[in-house]
């Protein structure tokens, strides 16, 4: 049995330090009421993916960056999109509309079947990062062993 993913939706500014990135990854995880060690991937809108401190967190965590284009993530509904985002990357939300992505895109034989474990969240008083959580959903089916 395969477990359902779990995706880290990132948005950042130019220059946000891995540090930063990390400390709200791994906050928002708890969150969710989830361990990092269940963390599938991070994911981000394609024109952030080469930001040192987006590469820097997936390696620490220890897994893959995915990357959207705008017109991709613009296209998912979202609880909380952002005129700043919109103006900034395209697309009126990074974090949550990349969480989801990435979650459906990892999820057999389900797609469009993702949820938002925890909406988009920032990294404080200054932000310069933006995290949401979402979690695939594996169908029924994938999940229980058939006997004979």
């Amino acid at each position: 049995m395969n477990a359902a993913p779990i995706v880290a939706g990132v948005g950042a500014r130019r220059g946000v330090p891995a540090a930063e990135v990390l400390t709200l990854v791994l906050d928002t995880l708890a969150a969710a009421g989830t361990v990092p060690e269940a963390l599938t991937a991070l994911a981000t809108v394609d024109t952030k993916a080469s930001e040192p401190g987006l590469t820097q967190a997936a390696a620490r965590l220890g897994v893959p960056l995915l990357a959207y284009p705008a017109e991709v993530l613009a296209a998912v509904p979202v609880p909380h999109p952002s005129a700043a985002a919109l103006t900034a990357t395209g697309t009126p939300s990074v974090a949550e509309a990349a969480a989801l992505t990435g979650a459906d895109a990892l999820t057999t034989g389900a797609p469009g079947t993702a949820r938002l474990l925890v909406g988009k969240r920032t990294s404080g008083p200054g932000a310069r990062a933006t995290c949401a959580v979402a979690h695939g959903r594996t169908p029924h089916h994938l999940c229980t062993k058939e006997t004979s």
